[in-house]
């Protein structure tokens, strides 16, 4: 749309309004209970934002402000929508969603990561994303197993 068309004053600001939609993932939208709440909490702080935002009287920084909660509204509401709740591994014999998984590298390093939803992954607080190639390889594996990932051999050790 021109400017010439819009109450902004420049371009800038008509560009600054106008942030790309966040990219939603094209894998199923499984979330551990956890997830789900954080998801959710995530959407009110955006909505809670945006509607401060809508209080600011000057229309250009209304809009400015409005628009990262908005953005983020649209994509919060999307992954609520085709969120699936997944229930707690039942047992701990093998690797599965939910599972948190301890395994050793062969350069010694043991790591423990809990496998979860992709919004509710964060590697540095102990937990990945079930579609993160480690976890693909994990899925499924017993206590013992071994597989291979970027020429190093992990060994499962423990599942919880």
């Amino acid at each position: 749309m021109a400017v010439a068309f819009t109450k902004e004053e420049s371009f800038e600001t008509a560009s600054e309004t106008l942030l790309p939609d966040r990219p939603v993932s094209p894998h199923l939208n499984l979330v551990t209970e956890a997830g789900l709440k954080a998801l959710e909490l995530q959407f009110q702080q955006a909505r809670e934002a945006y509607d401060a935002a809508s209080t600011i009287e000057d229309v250009n920084e209304r809009r400015r402000q409005a628009a990262g909660p908005l953005r983020d509204l649209r994509y919060l509401a999307a992954r609520l929508r085709t969120a699936q709740l997944m229930a707690d591994p039942a047992s701990t014999d093998a690797v599965a969603f939910g599972s948190t998984v301890t395994f050793s590298r062969d350069d010694g390093r043991v790591q423990t990561y809990r496998i979860v939803g992709e919004d509710e992954a964060d590697p540095k607080a102990g937990s990945i994303s079930y579609v993160s190639p480690v976890a693909r390889l994990l899925m499924g594996k017993a206590v013992g197993d071994v597989v291979e990932t970027g020429g190093q051999e992990l060994e499962i050790i423990a599942i919880a």
